[in-house]
């Protein structure tokens, strides 16, 4: 299992397709969003959890629809499936392969690029926290959804389609607590709310996804 989170995480790094293009992704957000919405501090300081959030939310979609779908184009995926691993933990170690490539970097970056929306230190502190504690919940439902999708055609948009929806929890809970810590409110409870998210799909959705890929193989 180490030995293919290793794999994925160099393939990722090489390919940059997760890494680079999510961060580029996030940062070019960020940036725009003063110049849409007007430079009021007041009003940035308002909106930038939401924003901030949402734009991780989006990065995070870039490369979902390669977590399966080049190991089903060169025939990995078939051997994987035959292998003497279980496809769950095949899953799961996907799913921390894409959080380590792109919810962890996007976590670290939140709080620096907060600054350009003038969020307070106590927010930046609570937007990291809260994007550590809500991306795995991401990544798992984004494994969940390219396992529904793999060896479709266009199968990125489908995907984006369908885990979109499911995303809207986390991202409820979990900017609900960067703006709560960015006022000065008690966050912790929110915060909770979005671990339990991610526990919850850290125990369901690789076994939901492998199943969805063993059809998909047949």
């Amino acid at each position: 299992m180490l030995a293919l989170l290793s794999r994925d995480l160099r393939l990722a790094v090489r390919a940059g397709g997760g890494f680079g293009l999510s961060l580029a992704f996030f940062l070019i957000l960020t940036v725009l969003v003063p110049f849409g919405v007007g430079p009021d501090p007041a009003r940035l300081q308002a909106i930038a959890p939401g924003i901030l959030w949402v734009g991780a939310l989006l990065a995070s979609l870039l490369s979902l629809d390669r977590m399966f779908q080049l190991d089903w184009e060169d025939g990995t995926l078939d051997a994987l499936a035959t292998a003497p691993v279980p496809m769950e933990g095949v899953v799961a170690m996907k799913a921390a392969a894409h959080w380590l490539t792109t919810g962890l970097p996007l976590t670290l970056a939140a709080p620096v690029l907060g600054v350009l929306l003038n969020l307070s230190g106590p927010g930046r502190g609570w937007l990291a926290l809260s994007l550590l504690v809500g991306t795995p919940a991401l990544s798992l439902i984004g494994a969940f959804g390219a396992g529904l999708t793999v060896g479709l055609k266009r199968g990125g948009l489908i995907l984006s389609l369908l885990v979109l929806p499911l995303y809207v929890p986390t991202l409820i809970f979990g900017a609900e607590a960067a703006r709560r810590g960015a006022e000065g409110l008690a966050a912790g409870p929110v915060l909770l709310l979005a671990g339990a998210i991610t526990l919850a799909c850290l125990a369901a959705l690789p076994y939901a996804a492998a199943a969805a890929i063993r059809v998909n193989l047949r």
